[in-house]
């Protein structure tokens, strides 16, 4: 049976289980090494750009600027792990200061080269 699946900023797709919502996205993994594969998956880059695409892949849900809240995972008896990623839209300050961030990031490259040209020509 084919699922709906979330699609991440870089690509990756996540299968998700039935009754998934932003607040609570359910993955079953068929380990907890698995399960952390996918809690990785889940930072704030890929989160940046999100997709759900229901059984047939037809796109039902597009979000920006995703973050992720918190997990709470369950072993089955079956033992595979049953996981509830809550996610959220950030807020339009965070959104800022991630943008300040990416900025100084740049300008400090930015110095960072101009120094190393300068230094160059002093020898």
């Amino acid at each position: 049976m084919k699922k709906d699946t979330m699609v991440l900023k870089d690509g990756n797709c996540i299968d998700l289980e039935e009754c998934s919502s932003l607040a609570s996205i359910k993955v079953i993994s068929e380990s907890r090494l698995s399960m952390t594969e996918v809690w990785e998956k889940m930072s704030d880059e890929n989160l940046k750009q999100v997709k759900i695409k229901n059984s047939n892949g037809v796109i039902v849900g597009s979000y920006e600027n995703l973050t992720l809240v918190s997990e709470t995972s369950t072993v089955q008896t079956d033992g595979t792990i049953l996981t509830s990623f809550c996610l959220r839209e950030k807020t339009t300050e965070e959104i800022r200061l991630d943008n300040l961030e990416e900025e100084q990031e740049i300008q400090n490259g930015a110095i960072v080269d101009l120094a190393e040209v300068v230094a160059g020509g002093v020898e």
